[in-house]
């Protein structure tokens, strides 16, 4: 969807003056891309790192085998085309044979075997599960063909080949290697339409057109700059000032949106995110202390104001969720227990639960004011209910490291749901993915035989019987509340008119921006 919103908002808040932009700061001009990127990307090795920063800007430097529409169908990427066996079993990609990585070197199936069988079996924390659970084998045909065996049908498998999921790697890289601490992570090599140029720490990053990028005219932009500026005021100041040509989602407070949208040649579209869904929620560390209660954490739900975040702290750019499914991706169902907003039930349960007043530790998210601002209404709707709250700071390194490490008792996260259960939602949820090291599994220790039941048997079954399964797992999950799941969040992209085709796929602007132009 693109709109021009100014018309349709009446009120728009004053935004204060930022900090100046660093000196020597390119400015926009034709041919080149200016885009906000934030905060800025704790890494560009996007199969290793999975932060919406990371992503954003990887998506042009690595590939994976295909894209996907807006109702999520696989299209070319990498894979020119493919086949399935008729017991859905078998699945041969046949690759394009035109492909060099950045550094010159040869595209081949020994990459997408690599890739696939030896790095992200071992690295990936959402993939990881997927290929170990599901994939028998994955064997080179020949140096154009890949074949992949399941140990049962999968259907979903099809949809796991976007370059924040399957990334493909450089196997001349990073064959022998420990891939965290591979020196390349710092100049990632891949195949995509852009190669990166230079990355000015606290800056800029620079992404220029890959000369040898196997779509004929593609790009058409020469360059991008992904400007690092440090506060939303700041970079929308920078756009008012026509030094950058997009905000990307989230990267100016939702609640100047409509404002920015009132200037001239300015376009809004929230359009992109049809794969990722995501739904902001509270992870909880349910190991220890009153969270390990089902009646305290559904005092915690009951206390708080959903609608308030909805309207007020995402300015109308939300719904409210209702569980841990979004209402865009398969398999959804409404008919779960409800939490509406109610204080006395709130205390009431907490009560119950035998709470001794200890203090939890709320760790804020550090993606922007918005995201404090939602820290500070729970806190305080918490506290209204009688439960204690310290708001812990940190930056999104530290972030990363405190949530896998389980150093945590709250906070905010918006994991992507990849438009089926079986790979952006099961891995918050089944034991088998209570690993340490990542901020994008099973962080809260929740266990449940019966869910992981659920979503075993749900990812095989026939598509006629998976609806019941998830409707099952989602009921026993809205009991249990092993999280709070809070809005199903939108993230407007604030653009020039002018620039056209930003996002074309599910995946939006986190895809490449091969098809991207100024007119």
């Amino acid at each position: 969807m693109q709109r021009n919103l100014g018309p349709l908002l009446a009120v728009a808040l004053a935004l204060s003056a930022g900090p100046a932009l660093a000196q020597g700061t390119p400015t926009a001009k034709s041919g080149s891309l200016h885009l906000i990127v934030a905060p800025e990307p704790p890494s560009l090795m996007v199969g290793l790192f999975q932060n919406g920063p990371t992503q954003m800007v990887a998506g042009n430097i690595y590939e994976s085998l295909l894209r996907y529409d807006a109702k999520l169908e696989p299209q070319p990427s990498l894979a020119e085309r493919w086949e399935v066996s008729p017991d859905q079993r078998t699945y041969t990609f046949h690759l394009r044979r035109n492909v060099k990585w950045h550094d010159g070197k040869p595209f081949t199936a020994d990459d997408v075997v690599f890739s696939l069988d030896v790095f992200h079996r071992a690295n990936h924390p959402r993939v990881r599960p997927i290929l170990n659970a599901q994939v028998d084998r994955i064997e080179k045909v020949d140096d154009a063909t890949v074949r992949i065996v399941l140990k049962q049908p999968f259907a979903p498998i099809l949809t796991i080949f976007e370059p924040g999921s399957a990334t493909m790697v450089p196997r001349h890289i990073y064959d022998g290697s420990d891939p965290r601490q591979n020196a390349m992570n710092n100049t990632p090599i891949g195949t995509g339409p852009m190669k990166l140029k230079e990355w000015r720490r606290g800056e800029y990053i620079h992404l220029v057109r890959n000369e040898d990028y196997y779509l004929p005219g593609k790009p058409p932009l020469a360059e991008t700059y992904w400007r690092i500026v440090p506060d939303a005021a700041a970079r929308a100041v920078a756009y008012e000032k026509g030094e950058v040509d997009v905000l990307t989602g989230g990267s100016v407070e939702v609640f100047d949106v409509p404002r920015l949208a009132k200037l001239p040649n300015t376009c809004v579209e929230t359009k992109g995110y049809e794969m990722f869904a995501p739904v902001g929620m509270l992870i909880m560390n349910l190991r220890n202390g009153p969270l390990a209660s089902k009646e305290f954490r559904q005092g915690l739900m009951h206390a708080i104001d959903r609608e308030f975040s909805k309207d007020v702290v995402w300015s109308g750019f939300a719904k409210v969720a209702t569980g841990p499914l979004s209402s865009k991706t398969k398999f959804y169902t409404d008919d779960v227990k409800a939490y509406p907003h109610d204080v006395k039930k709130a205390k009431e349960l907490i009560a119950k639960s035998g709470y001794k007043g200890e203090t939890l530790r709320l760790l804020g998210l550090p993606y922007g004011e918005t995201w404090t601002r939602w820290t500070e209404q729970v806190k305080q709707n918490l506290e209204d209910a009688g439960v204690k709250v310290q708001v812990e700071a940190s930056d999104v390194a530290g972030w990363n490291k405190r949530l896998g490490e389980w150093d945590f008792d709250l906070t905010f996260n918006f994991p992507y749901q990849y438009g089926d259960p079986a790979l952006g939602v099961a891995r918050q949820y089944i034991s088998s993915n209570i690993v340490k090291g990542s901020p994008f599994v099973n962080n809260g220790g929740y266990s449940n035989p019966e869910v992981d039941r659920l979503f075993a048997e749900a990812a095989n079954a026939p598509s006629e019987k998976r609806p019941d399964l998830y409707k099952k797992a989602q009921q026993i999950l809205v009991e249990e509340l092993p999280i709070l799941w809070l809005t199903e969040m939108e993230f407007p992209m604030v653009h020039r008119c002018n620039v056209k085709d930003l996002a074309t796929t599910a995946i939006g602007i986190n895809d490449s921006l091969r098809e991207a132009r100024k007119e």
